[in-house]
């Protein structure tokens, strides 16, 4: 060993693995002689600078293995020997602080737009030389090292840079490629040693029960071209079809199918079916798959047990080439709480509330985000503008927004914090959604935020400039729950429940609204449709005909979850394919039919979505007849187009000759019937046509009489000259 003018304590600190400022021993410092080389490489037989285009051996300073030597300020690279085995690379400790002033400032700030670029692991080359560039907030740890099989995962071997301003930890480490697995492994303030933590930033994980991150190749990503729009969206025809990408289908033998191959089948069928866009549960990875992706932790990577991110990137872009919308479901209200996680990730509450009465989730057991910091707006921003832009997806539905919006969401009395108003509302998350949906209409215009919102807090899709949340679409979880009710009802007990089907006609038009029919209204005990509607098969196939008839006749935009297009008569289970086989039965070939001419019939006729938004496109024409549980309602198009009428009968009887107003006489053809034999219903209705004499009824200037088959929704359009 040879002596060095580095005090004692510090060398026991850096062998220790407690010194948090690396770069004040290692790399290349001035010595009383000159300039001096230290390298730290606990288990290595020796180390050789190389230097100018000579070799040295280095200078033991330390049996740990801690090595030093004198150099004429030059580049260099040091040659390590591992017993026999050698690597040569760059010294980590001789390059200059990595994150620019301009970063670091807007890190403070909680105002970098581009985060996913600026913290996590990136390739890159620094003064020529390739490597990966990483940084992690972690403002109250003692020591942050990055630990990898490339260091034996020894968080003695790269302790990071601190840069005090932000609180980001940073390291170069030349020579890493993409694909290299990685964690920060961290001492608290206090000197204790945390479990390894996964990157929060990470574009790219390992595959579950692994928790590792990966460096990704994040030069590879450029920004892609969204689907985009014409006009504004309150007037297209949106329909939705929801997807939990590992169990819509399977492989062979129960294999989960990855990107390539899902895009493969589920593009052309979402095509033929006529959805507009697609909408996959969480596909940020999360490391319980029962929580459906609702629970993650990488909120900047794809689920790795369907593939790498590039080919989650071209699954996006596959489906806009096929004219499809892809909506991503983004959770920023909790996380869970495991130990290489967000909780405690620096010994302290840096992502949650330390407070549990504010920080923790009771009924889901996870852990809440401090919305109230800066940083961590950033980091959930930072994360919806990834998916905006680096993967060109058209839409973030967030989840359950009402736990952000009500500090005492499913609290008891005590077991909250009230706002510094004393109220319930939760400030902070209030400002935060108000703040995404600006960056997102400032950067990403044309892309859609849409909320789920349990709730009547009001203003969820003005504009945050009005005083709204500032979100393009809510879900009407109201009309879910009350249409629920009243198709579950036996059908001679329907009168009771009249308004249960009426109501939502209340407030239509308060929200930008999107009907739903998700995965939670076929689980947990709920039952698959078919089996929430009453009577026998046959009834029950009509009822949820009729049903789906009525949603999609209603003024809103649609989403209907995987496998309730053919009546998947199973509860759905995250753990199978869908029972794909029921399609050779002719009564579950009929009801895909029926949604698929649903949607050509709401994408094709302007009247059924071009006013999904606007009470301007809906008149009642019947909405008191609870005796024979009937509904009638007329949708109207922008100036010039042709009204639709609606009707619903949902009792199973017949009823002949029933009078119904409309706006004009002539003929009006039976555009869809529910009950039509290629749908499996019994084929009664009025032959395609009906029609209407001058004769007033409900308020209008004109009338008919029709034929209602028994459980089944009817559209009759006026029928044109020459049509």
């Amino acid at each position: 060993m040879t002596e060095s003018d580095l005090s004692p304590e510090a060398i026991r600190a850096l062998i220790e693995g407690r010194h948090g400022d690396p770069f004040a021993i290692l790399g290349m410092h001035p010595s009383g002689t000159g300039n001096t080389v230290r390298a730290f490489f606990p288990g290595a037989h020796a180390v050789t600078l190389l230097a100018g285009g000579e070799s040295m051996a280095m200078s033991l300073l330390h049996p740990a293995g801690l090595f030093e030597a004198p150099i004429t300020p030059v580049p260099y690279r040091l040659r390590i020997d591992w017993d026999g085995v050698e690597q040569e690379t760059e010294d980590p400790y001789s390059f200059a602080p990595l994150l620019g002033e301009l970063d670091v400032h807007l890190l403070r700030e909680g105002r970098h737009e581009d985060i996913s670029r600026c913290l996590g692991a990136h390739p890159m080359k620094i003064d020529g030389i390739a490597g990966v560039r990483f940084a992690v907030w972690a403002p109250n740890a003692s020591r942050v090292s990055v630990v990898g099989d490339f260091n034996a995962w020894d968080g003695r071997r790269h302790p990071m840079r601190l840069r005090q301003d932000a609180g980001v930890w940073e390291l170069f480490i030349p020579r890493l490629q993409p694909g290299t697995v990685y964690k920060f492994e961290l001492l608290d303030a206090q000197g204790r040693l945390l479990p390894m933590r996964a990157d929060p930033f990470a574009w790219q994980a390992e595959p579950p029960p692994a928790t590792g991150s990966v460096v990704a190749d994040t030069a590879r990503f450029s920004k892609p071209r969204p689907l985009g729009s014409a006009g504004d969206p309150a007037n297209l025809p949106i329909s939705v079809y929801e997807v939990h990408a590992g169990s819509w289908a399977r492989g062979d033998g129960d294999r989960t199918l990855g990107w390539e191959e899902l895009g493969d089948r589920l593009i052309p069928y979402v095509r033929d079916m006529g959805f507009s866009h697609v909408e996959f549960l969480p596909v940020m990875v999360h490391p319980f798959g029962g929580s459906w992706g609702y629970q993650p932790l990488g909120q900047f990577a794809p689920n790795a047990l369907l593939g790498p991110p590039e080919h989650f990137a071209r699954l996006v872009e596959r489906f806009h080439d096929a004219g499809i919308g892809v909506i991503l479901d983004w959770v920023p209200a909790h996380f869970p709480t495991d130990a290489h996680g967000l909780a405690q990730f620096d010994g302290t509450a840096l992502y949650e509330h330390a407070d549990p009465r504010e920080g923790f989730h009771q009924d889901w057991n996870t852990a809440i985000y401090n919305l109230g910091r800066v940083e961590v707006r950033n980091f959930l921003i930072g994360s919806a503008l990834h998916w905006l832009e680096h993967y060109g997806v058209d839409a973030l539905r967030v989840d359950a927004v009402a736990s952000m919006l009500y500090r005492d969401y499913s609290r008891k009395h005590g077991e909250w914090v009230p706002n510094i108003h004393g109220g319930r509302e939760n400030l902070e998350s209030i400002a935060f959604l108000r703040e995404l949906s600006e960056v997102i209409a400032a950067r990403c215009p044309g892309r859609l935020l849409i909320a789920e919102e349990s709730t009547a807090f009001p203003g969820v899709t003005r504009k945050a400039s009005e005083g709204g949340l500032g979100f393009d679409f809510k879900w009407n979880m109201g009309w879910m729950n009350d249409t629920l009710r009243y198709m579950e009802r036996d059908p001679v007990h329907r009168r009771w429940d009249h308004g249960l089907m009426t109501f939502g006609l209340v407030y239509a038009f308060s929200e930008k609204f999107m009907l739903p029919i998700s995965h939670d209204e076929v689980v947990h005990g709920k039952g698959s449709l078919p089996e929430k509607m009453p009577g026998d098969a046959w009834q029950r196939f009509a009822n949820l005909r009729a049903y789906l008839g009525f949603m999609w006749t209603h003024p809103g935009k649609k989403l209907l979850f995987m496998g309730c297009e053919f009546a998947h008569l199973r509860e759905w289970s995250h753990d199978r394919s869908l029972d794909w086989h029921l399609l050779d039965d002719p009564a579950h070939a009929g009801m895909q039919r029926l949604v698929r001419d649903l949607n050509r019939l709401y994408r094709g006729t302007p009247a059924l979505h071009a006013l999904d938004c606007d009470p301007a496109g809906f008149r009642w024409v019947v909405m008191d007849d609870a005796d024979n549980s009937i509904f009638a309602w007329l949708r109207y198009g922008p100036d010039g187009t042709e009204p639709a009428l609606v009707v619903c009968n949902f009792t199973p009887m017949v009823r002949e000759g029933y009078r119904i107003g409309v706006p004009t006489a002539g003929p009006w053809r039976e555009a869809f019937n529910s009950d039509a034999a290629i749908y499996g219903g019994g084929n009664t209705g009025n032959a395609g046509f009906a029609h209407a004499t001058p004769d007033p009824s409900h308020g209008l200037g004109a009338s008919m009489t029709v034929t209602l088959p028994p459980l089944a929704t009817l559209v009759f359009l006026p029928l044109q000259a020459g049509s």
